[in-house]
């Protein structure tokens, strides 16, 4: 058994179509995983594209994810979201600088040992990482490439 991250839309280190980027129409893929560990109560998600200029850019972060869930729909809008680098609350898809070559983007989908955080709608990232950082069991990843 092994905690694995899937997305469908595209093949692992290949290339994000543009349905679920800034020139598509911004929507967060379909993602799915498999064996969590045992004692997992909720799951976090977290997007980023550590290639940004200024660092690493936080496209979504996603907490208390019910323990029973194995798939997040096409624009989902389950679980709890918070704030990310564009500064609005949820999914913002990968919109790399234009001529900056490809950027890689990481789905890194935490099994935590609390079913919830208990952090508020639109939370930082930097406050979710302090909320998680003693609960996390395993790390699944899963990796895609955009350029504009």
């Amino acid at each position: 058994m092994d905690f694995r991250l899937k997305i469908r839309a595209f093949e692992y280190g290949s290339k994000i179509p543009s349905k679920y980027t800034c020139e598509g129409e911004d929507v967060s893929p379909p993602i799915a995983w498999e064996d969590p560990p045992e004692g997992t109560e909720s799951f976090v998600l977290i997007v980023d594209d550590p290639d940004a200029p200024s660092g690493t850019f936080t496209h979504w972060i996603l907490w208390d994810i019910p323990k029973d869930k194995r798939f997040l729909e096409e624009g989902t809008q389950e679980g709890t979201p918070g704030r990310n680098d564009f500064g609005k609350i949820g999914y913002g898809g990968p919109c790399p600088p234009r001529g900056h070559g490809p950027h890689r983007y990481f789905f890194k989908l935490y099994a935590i040992d609390t079913p919830s955080l208990n952090l508020k709608k639109g939370s930082s990232r930097s406050n979710l990482e302090k909320a998680m950082k003693d609960h996390i069991i395993r790390e699944a990843e899963y990796m895609g490439i955009y350029e504009r």
